[in-house]
């Protein structure tokens, strides 16, 4: 199924596509590091409106 001749179609291109986009995702998002916020921030109550 997964051949040079599927790639080379509509579906097949978007199957590249897709993948490509996956994996610059997963490069970009194991870079965000996560921190701990700020002691002054914690202490601030918020508020959500429903």
């Amino acid at each position: 199924m997964y051949n040079r001749q599927f790639f080379s179609t509509t579906l097949g291109k978007a199957a590249i596509a897709s993948i490509a986009m996956m994996v610059t995702f997963v490069a970009l998002s194991s870079q965000i590091t996560v921190t701990t916020p700020m002691p002054m921030m914690a202490s601030i109550q918020h508020v959500e409106i429903a």
